[in-house]
């Protein structure tokens, strides 16, 4: 076993290029090889357990190994793994996008399945901009994004993302779009009238283009890769009139936001706001397998429609759009919600992790607590009283997930701000010591000189 592990992980240096990764450094440091998953548990290659604290990336939804999704993926596997959407069906996907459209936000009924989130946003941007070429509107072109906005690393997706660390890079192939600022009240100057400041920008943005105006996109209640920032209640339902006043078309990116982490099923139906077009992706398949889907209104799906001739079709898609063994995992999640009653489940286990919360909240370290559902996001600061960060080359948030991995908790940090998205799954018991091990490496990974 030891020399097994000597050898892939001098496979892995030489060979293996990990994502949102500095490579220059990240060989010095003990390779995590994951083997095993089981409930809320991952495993090493040498048998030590570590709780997935942040759902294997936000997508698992009820655990590693569920026997109700092995078992629906092993039975489909005995039919097709895999066939074409290009004019073809398979019943995995067509049920899947019944049952989509029955569960989402009122007039979403048109499913187009991708991939992962990225290509559900890609699709949803062709979407809006095909829309009001089909409506005889081209001049409707633009799209207005909000800061701090993440939905993805294609370049149509970067281009309506807002932060610069990820995407400034990248601004020379991308397309010119319009920003209006998100609410952040931690770091705002003005906390007092800062749901205000932000929701005018936008009013003001969409009513001066409106004439121009594709759509309007952002991620609905909670902002996720800007570091877990809620929105203000009644936020998302202003944006949906304001967009609905000037005919410019809403797009809510709930990859992230999706399938139960906000304590809903998609956290538009907090306020019960229904988008003109909406993308999932993550949990869709309870985390077991790449598949993303776009979801359409009538009204955006009917401007597709024509004669062959005039050549209106969505001319969009991929070689494993709706693939069937990923549709079967997603059906079996979806029954699970049901049978499981997974969402009413939920409020015991979101008033914990409040409690929780608070107890974290007097670290002298702890800067903010920002709490939506099941998401969660810790920012860390070098001065709780001036709410200075911390120096970005002391990489204090690498430095707490490290220590939580020798704790027994798998974390990851954006920036200095500490993720919590635990599988939904989880025990109350569980989730205790899930936060038991994020204050206590959050200890240590704020000492001096720990690291």
């Amino acid at each position: 076993m030891a020399d097994d592990r000597d050898l892939l992980v001098k496979w892995d240096r030489d060979h293996l290029w990990h994502p949102f990764t500095q490579m220059q450094g990240f060989g010095k440091e003990e390779l995590l090889i994951i083997t095993l998953g089981e409930g809320v548990y991952l495993y090493d290659q040498e048998g030590r357990r570590y709780l997935d604290g942040v759902a294997s990336l936000w997508c698992n939804v009820h655990g590693h190994r569920r026997a109700e999704l092995d078992e629906a993926v092993a039975a489909q596997l005995k039919q097709v793994a895999h066939s074409t959407l290009l004019g073809l069906a398979h019943p995995p996907a067509i049920r899947l996008a019944r049952r989509l459209a029955e569960i989402a936000p009122p007039g979403l009924t048109r499913v187009f399945f991708s991939d992962d989130g990225s290509t559900a946003v890609e699709a949803a941007l062709k979407m809006a901009f095909q829309y009001w070429v089909n409506r005889g509107r081209p001049e409707k072109r633009r799209f207005l994004k909000l800061s701090g906005g993440y939905h993805g690393d294609t370049l149509g997706a970067v281009a309506v993302g807002g932060i610069s660390l990820f995407h400034e890079t990248y601004r020379p192939l991308l397309f010119p779009t319009l920003e209006a600022p998100a609410p952040y009240c931690y770091r705002c100057r003005d906390r007092e009238d800062c749901r205000e400041q932000c929701l005018t920008r936008l009013e003001e943005l969409v009513a001066a283009h409106r004439g121009e105006l594709a759509a309007v996109i952002l991620e609905p209640v909670m902002q996720g890769a800007a570091g877990m920032i809620p929105q203000p209640p009644g936020y998302l339902a202003r944006v949906r009139e304001v967009t609905g006043e000037h005919g410019v078309l809403l797009i809510a990116d709930e990859v992230a936001t999706g399938f139960g982490r906000t304590g809903r099923m998609f956290a538009c139906q907090h306020e019960g706001v229904s988008p003109d077009l909406m993308c999932l992706a993550k949990g869709i398949t309870g985390g077991y397998l790449p598949l993303a889907a776009t979801l359409a209104t009538d009204e955006v799906y009917g401007a597709f429609l024509g004669d062959y001739t005039e050549f209106k079709t969505f001319f969009h898609g991929h070689t494993f759009t709706g693939n069937p063994l990923a549709a079967a995992a997603g059906l079996a999640s979806l029954e699970i919600f049901e049978k499981d009653k997974v969402l009413a489940g939920l409020g015991g286990k979101m008033e914990l992790l409040t409690r929780e919360l608070a107890a974290m909240a007097p670290h002298p370290h702890v800067g903010d607590v920002r709490q939506r559902g099941m998401m969660v996001g810790i920012e860390l600061v070098m001065d709780k009283g001036t709410r200075e960060p911390f120096p970005v080359a002391r990489r204090t948030g690498h430095r707490v997930v490290l220590a939580a991995r020798k704790l027994g908790a798998i974390l990851r940090p954006l920036g200095d701000t500490i993720v919590l998205m635990p599988p939904l799954g989880i025990s109350l018991e569980e989730l205790k010591s899930l936060c038991r091990i994020t204050l206590e490496a959050i200890g240590r990974g704020t000492e001096p000189g720990s690291g």
